[in-house]
């Protein structure tokens, strides 16, 4: 994902939780945010085996 699109997601959340982020903060959110992406596509891109079942979804 290039420094436009995680920008994009950056300035979406933080304006969708109501956050106000310092604009030095923005290279080490960025940072994160790509280490973030980068496990979270490890994962899906795991196969799951079609004996095993997902797990339950948490409603509060």
């Amino acid at each position: 994902m290039d420094e436009a699109a995680l920008d994009a997601m950056i300035d979406a959340g933080t304006t969708l939780l109501g956050i106000e982020m310092k604009p030095e903060w923005r290279a080490a959110v960025r940072m994160h945010l790509t280490i973030s992406l980068g496990h979270a596509a490890v994962v899906l891109e795991t196969p799951l085996p079609d004996h095993l079942d997902p797990a339950p979804v948490f409603r509060a």
